[in-house]
């Protein structure tokens, strides 16, 4: 079974106001060892912050700023990239990559948690269970089920089509992980032993 972001996520979520200063958040970031805050929202519809050491760092520290007068909400990062709980890890761990950051907040109507890569790293299943080989094996399974279809309702059957729409949803999943275009789908192959079976689905779109 897929894990997702709620299964990996940290539930304690350690948050401060934005009004607060860069001071304040350097000393709740040392006295807990993290490295991220979430910047509390103003009000039910407003959208959740983010600041972390590297914002501390990069724009307060690396200019020689006073922290003690610098405000959290003059440097985090609002609304920042949030994850549903629902997200299987990979997904997350493609978003990180994606848009470069290593943490996000969980939410759903309101703050659930925090997943970051070392969560990913932590507790997550790719090393037992890599997502890349069980897709394989879910497409392959797919296409025995599919032809096994076809075989009995017909190469130009609905249920056919149908069967094979499902194995090409999972090539184009697979292809989109390796970044690869797949040159010819199973469907592709199944056509060229059946031609009738590409001009049955043509008509049935």
């Amino acid at each position: 079974m897929m894990l997702k972001a709620r299964d990996i996520m940290t539930a304690e979520v350690v948050t401060i106001k934005g009004s607060a200063t860069v001071a304040d958040a350097v000393e709740q970031m040392n006295d807990l060892c993290l490295r991220a805050l979430i910047v509390e929202r103003r009000h039910p519809q407003d959208a959740y912050g983010i600041v972390t050491e590297t914002d501390i760092v990069y724009k307060v520290t690396a200019y020689g700023k006073d922290p003690k007068k610098i405000r959290v909400y003059e440097i985090m990062t609002k609304p920042c990239i949030s994850v549903n709980p629902d997200l299987g890890v990979e997904y997350v761990a493609r978003l990180f990559a994606q848009t470069g950051i290593r943490r996000a907040p969980v939410i759903q109507d309101e703050l659930l948690g925090i997943v970051s890569v070392t969560d990913i790293l932590a507790k997550g299943d790719f090393v037992e269970n890599p997502k890349g080989i069980l897709l394989e094996e879910r497409i392959q399974e797919s296409i025995d089920e599919a032809r096994a279809i076809c075989a009995e309702k017909g190469a130009t059957s609905k249920e056919c089509a149908a069967a094979w729409d499902i194995v090409e949803e999972l090539e184009a999943e697979a292809s989109h992980q390796k970044a690869e275009r797949l040159e010819k789908t199973a469907f592709d192959l199944y056509c060229e032993e059946n031609p009738d079976a590409a001009e049955a689905r043509l008509y049935d779109t």
